[in-house]
């Protein structure tokens, strides 16, 4: 299946083939050095996957960033490995991340390299979720080798998620 392309990525995609454009007009019509003209193409061609990468973020792909301490959970989905395709599967996660004990207005997408205990949490979470009990979760590093921790990559595969019922509001007495 294609996905849709939204109006904005689609300016942005001429925008960009126009600067690659005109990049290659001034390599043929100047008489500039060839390292400058090999510079540019490789400048432009940099920014282009840079670019690319930071779209990403915006354009509604769930990010890998690290999960914020706390969250309300509001949904997931599993992708299970399958070991005999090479897919090493994943979880995605939509939540809110809390800011001063009250969740903030937009979700956000994440994306964990898929446990089994995880899938088995979450998977608690959304039917406790679906019963009416609203999920907020929370994050620990997990505890793991000791030694330099500033060499080990920083990620959400270094976290422990613990899910818990949000409290009720307390109406105020009259």
């Amino acid at each position: 299946m294609i996905p849709s392309v939204p109006n904005q990525l689609l300016m942005l995609i001429i925008a960009y083939t126009m600067l690659g454009f005109l990049v290659l007009c001034l390599c043929l019509a100047t008489r500039w050095a060839w390292w400058v003209k090999s510079a540019m193409v490789v400048l432009v061609s940099g920014f282009y996957v840079f670019s690319h990468q930071a779209l990403l973020g915006i354009s509604g792909w769930p990010t890998e960033d690290k999960l914020p301490e706390r969250f309300v959970l509001l949904a997931a989905v599993f992708d299970e490995p399958a070991p005999a395709r090479h897919h090493e599967g994943a979880i995605y996660i939509w939540l809110n991340p809390m800011k001063d004990n009250e969740p903030l207005d937009m979700p956000r997408s994440y994306k964990l390299p898929y446990a089994k205990d995880l899938h088995e949490i979450l998977g608690d979470g959304i039917k406790k979720a679906r019963d009416g009990n609203t999920q907020m979760g929370s994050t620990e590093p997990k505890r793991g080798p000791s030694g330099f921790a500033w060499l080990r990559p920083s990620g959400n595969d270094q976290l422990q998620i613990k899910l818990s019922d949000l409290p009720r509001a307390q109406l105020p007495g009259k």
